[in-house]
């Protein structure tokens, strides 16, 4: 098997991430001060205790919106080959985006996308 293809990517990509480090080191800045190396986030610094409880309803949230981007992702194939299956694949497109409307409203009612 002739290797010569995934050889040439993989030096590119070696080529191309150096010289994105070389040419960052040589025109960057160089300020360097002890503050930078202090623990902070987005500039302020923190006050009392930074483990605080997450509402568990940013991870709901997260979770239904990954669970329906994940869903709609899976129309993408069903869109190539509709035409080749005809009417039937256009059935299970609508009965599909049928349960993910039911699921959305059952999550709406649920109260799962208001912030509280």
């Amino acid at each position: 098997m002739n290797y010569t293809l995934l050889i040439t990517v993989f030096l590119t990509a070696v080529v191309l991430v150096l010289g994105a480090y070389v040419v960052a080191k040589l025109i960057g800045p160089r300020s360097y001060n002890p503050v930078k190396g202090e623990p902070y986030e987005s500039g302020i610094p923190t006050r009392g205790s930074s483990w605080l409880p997450v509402s568990v309803g940013f991870y709901l949230f997260a979770i239904l919106f990954l669970m329906f981007d994940i869903e709609t992702v899976f129309l993408y194939p069903w869109a190539v080959v509709v035409k080749q299956f005809g009417p039937m694949a256009l059935v299970s497109i609508g009965f599909f985006l049928l349960v993910l409307v039911f699921g959305l409203a059952y999550a709406w009612r649920k109260g799962a996308l208001e912030w509280k």
